[in-house]
């Protein structure tokens, strides 16, 4: 016969571990929540009312009412390659990003290779359609383009004698990370980024941002990656300020690298390597394999082969850096000397294209006749205007000096200006209910009649 307390004993046992388990699973059930709440939002609701909204922007473009007698070229700037320590991608992988993404130039940046900038190096020309700039960012952040090939610049080289030496070049000479201190009296200072995209996810709380990437990434890339965005004020009030003594221009920094993330590969030894995504050959981990871990591979990645790549986790793909920003230039052709004049000038604006894309977008100003593009200027007379024209109904802010002037919702912008200054549009989407940041065009000078 069974003894009746030791039945009542095991009941009771059974009967509080689950009410232990289900404690358990409650609690980390509401940890889960607490931790995820922001992103579960973010996921169930906020970024497919997202989506749906930029969809419904993309789907309600407008080609512009201005022509203008340039061609249009969307380019990347600020990139990196295996040229650089701290990436890895190669021609390849950044031609097929830049074939995604509808780009026709980019202009290179790599960092110095032991301690020396050789322009005999990397990639210059076309290649497949695209044009390629060869490029490094130097010390103290100078980022020049349109240095001759075989140029080798020293890093232990005084910045300032570089800024001359590549002046006399025939170079454009352009600031890196303006957020960082500059020697902004450079007299072969020609331009600044005006928005950097790792300065700006450099600024996040990343234990914020963790949840997001985790539960949103794969599912909402676009919508979690515009969460880094911030307007960079600092950067572009000193732009403002520059530019009410002098002519700088202002481009974007994609500053692609396409190195955070962990790439697995298949080894001969039958052992999972695993390595970051910037990484050229150090391994980061590496585990043997067993057959239950073998088949657990096979299974989520398919048939093994040595020197396969089985898995990749990355949060900066080139495509997507690439496509979070463009600065857009009027050239005549999409050649290195056209490219390298439009810098010049800064006949372009910025455009976050991930938003929509801002393809004929112009502003100009008339007077006396004539017409000044982005960054080129023109004497003050009676009735002069500036105009806009966007393929995207936006809000257009017209700013004088860095101040606002005026604003108005649309696709077309006329403003009539009375005084000089430096003139230059923003235009904002509106997303929600919130107008967002969408493009900086490059200020346009209205000089005082007679200068």
């Amino acid at each position: 016969m069974s003894n009746p307390k030791r039945k009542g004993c095991v009941w009771f046992c059974l009967r509080w571990t689950f009410r232990l388990g289900a404690a358990v699973v409650l609690l980390l059930l509401l940890a889960f929540g607490v931790v995820f709440r922001n992103a579960l939002y973010d996921r169930f609701y906020l970024f497919p009312k997202q989506a749906e909204a930029v969809a419904r922007i993309g789907a309600d473009r407008v080609e512009p009412k201005y022509k203008v007698d340039w061609n249009e070229y969307r380019g990347v700037l600020h990139s990196h390659s295996l040229l650089s320590h701290d990436s890895a991608a190669t021609q390849p992988e950044i031609i097929a990003a830049l074939k995604k993404d509808k780009v026709d130039f980019i202009c290179m940046t790599d960092h110095y290779n032991e301690g020396k900038a050789d322009y005999s190096l990397g990639w210059n020309g076309v290649y497949e359609g695209i044009l390629f700039i060869r490029g490094y960012e130097l010390e103290a952040g100078l980022m020049p383009w349109g240095v001759p090939e075989g140029t080798i610049i020293d890093k232990s080289e005084d910045p300032r004698e570089t800024a001359k030496r590549v002046h006399e070049l025939g170079a454009v000479l352009y600031f890196s990370h303006t957020e960082q201190k500059r020697m902004w009296d450079l007299p072969e200072l020609e331009g600044m980024e005006i928005y950097n995209l790792h300065a700006d996810f450099m600024d996040e709380n990343f234990g914020k941002l963790a949840p997001e990437i985790l539960l949103n990434l794969r599912a909402y890339p676009e919508q979690s990656m515009r969460l880094i965005f911030d307007t960079q004020s600092k950067v572009l009030a000193r732009w403002d300020d520059l530019n009410k003594t002098r002519h700088i221009a202002g481009i974007a920094a994609n500053d692609a690298h396409q190195n955070v993330g962990i790439r697995g590969f298949y080894t001969a030894e039958d052992t999972l390597r695993l390595q970051g995504t910037g990484e050229k050959t150090e391994i980061t981990r590496e585990f043997k394999l067993n057959a239950v871990t073998r088949l657990a591979l096979r299974l989520f990645c398919g048939p093994l082969e040595a020197g396969k790549q089985v898995l990749r986790f990355e949060l900066d793909p080139y495509e997507r850096s690439c496509h979070f920003v463009n600065t857009h230039l009027l050239a005549k052709g999409c050649t290195e000397k056209d490219i390298i004049d439009a810098l010049r000038v800064g006949r372009g604006f910025v455009a976050f294209n991930m938003l929509a894309d801002a393809k004929g977008f112009v502003s100009f100003v008339e007077a006396g006749g004539k017409q000044a593009m982005m960054g080129e200027s023109i004497p003050l007379a009676p009735e002069t205007q500036l105009k806009a024209a966007s393929p995207h109904f936006c809000r257009f802010i017209v700013r004088k000096d860095g101040e606002n002037v005026f604003q108005t919702e649309g696709r077309e912008c006329t403003f009539t200006i009375a005084q000089p200054g430096k003139y230059r549009v923003e235009a904002e989407l509106d997303i929600l209910g919130q107008w967002t940041p969408w493009i900086y065009a490059n200020p346009i000078g209205v000089n005082a009649p007679g200068t």
